[in-house]
């Protein structure tokens, strides 16, 4: 049975391109395609169908709130998001939005389809470059670990207030030592996790989770 499918896609040439390509497809089914976020939020939860191509850099409600509206709406909907960013932060977003799936437009069309398969099948397909950003990301993660296990117990306990916003004298009263001895601390912490400011300090200290 053909999978059914819905884009959301405001780019005329770009919709009418996948239109024209999914309808010369068997093995998929095309249904509607959408303009807007806010027309996809109101009609693909009638239509049902088992695949949404959506575009993040919709006009009015952008592809990752539509995305986030689709899935509450219609948990079994897989969503596989059509780009041509490849910012980590929007891939992000649009992965903790519900998406399956992360493509650049510039693909080749055969690729579209196998994404297409994959994501009705439960897999989580990607675009190469996309995919090599999710991994270096939580190569980033591992290594923020690695490092804040270095810390000894009392430097952790600083730059656990640290993060928490604590100004250094704070610290040093919540903990029961000395402002220079805060300042000791925070500088060996830095040695440690390679960052220079308590900015750099506090993320990477957060990204050990």
């Amino acid at each position: 049975m053909a999978i059914t499918i819905s884009i959301v896609e405001d780019d005329r040439k770009t919709r009418n391109n996948l239109m024209t390509f999914l309808n010369g497809e068997t093995g998929v089914s095309l249904l509607t395609a959408y303009d807007s976020g806010e027309e996809a939020v109101r009609g693909i939860p009638i239509e049902r169908p088992q695949v949404a191509l959506v575009d993040i850099n919709l006009p009015g409600m952008n592809g990752i709130e539509c995305t986030a509206k689709l899935k509450s709406a219609l948990p079994e909907l897989q969503v596989l998001m059509l780009t041509a960013y490849e910012d980590s932060d929007l891939i992000f977003a649009s992965l903790r939005a519900g998406a399956s799936g992360y493509m650049l437009k510039r693909m080749v069309p055969t690729e579209l389809i196998q994404a297409i398969e994959q994501v009705h099948l439960g897999g989580a397909p990607m675009s190469m470059r996309v995919a090599r950003k999710v991994v270096d990301h939580f190569h980033q993660i591992r290594q923020s670990a690695s490092e804040v296990e270095n810390l000894s117990k009392r430097e952790q306990e600083v730059i656990t207030l640290l993060a928490k916003g604590y100004h250094y004298r704070k610290i040093g009263d919540s903990l029961g030592i000395s402002l220079s001895t805060v300042r000791t601390h925070l500088q060996r912490i830095y040695e440690k996790l390679h960052v220079q400011t308590r900015t750099e300090a506090t993320v990477k200290f957060l990204q050990r989770d």
